[in-house]
């Protein structure tokens, strides 16, 4: 049986390649922005074309990999028309009903002490004593 060492095919070519590309998808799976159950997968093709004389072939390597597509992103957009200027409106709003406002929205109010300040405590009395 014949042996080829694959980590020395076309002078170590092969291996470059697949570390290529298993880097892709290493990095591809570590991405938040895809799907974490969509397989990935690394194709090597090895393809072979002789000579008429079956004495000499042409041998070419690929190295291919199918990675997650990005997740798409998704918003709202609210539009109307001014109708004073025919201008038109948009505005980009998220989980909340356009025109509600939001805690973010609230100007930021300083705390104010409003307990009252004790000038002196009263002293203690003590019970039965006369």
């Amino acid at each position: 049986m014949l042996h080829v060492d694959l980590g020395k095919l076309a002078g170590g070519t092969l291996q470059e390649k697949f570390d290529r590309e298993i880097t892709r998808v290493i990095e591809n799976m570590q991405d938040p922005n895809t799907p974490c159950s969509e397989k990935r997968s690394i194709t090597i093709n090895i393809s072979f074309q002789q000579t008429e004389l079956r004495d000499d072939a042409k041998v070419e390597i690929s190295v291919k990999s199918k990675l997650a597509s990005v997740i798409s992103a998704k918003t709202n957009f609210a539009m109307g028309k001014n109708l004073e200027t025919g201008d038109v409106l948009v505005r980009e709003y998220g989980k909340q009903i356009p025109g509600q406002m939001s805690f973010s929205d609230m100007p930021e109010v300083e705390e104010k002490d409003e307990r009252p300040k004790i000038a002196s405590m009263p002293r203690a009395l003590k019970a039965g004593t006369q």
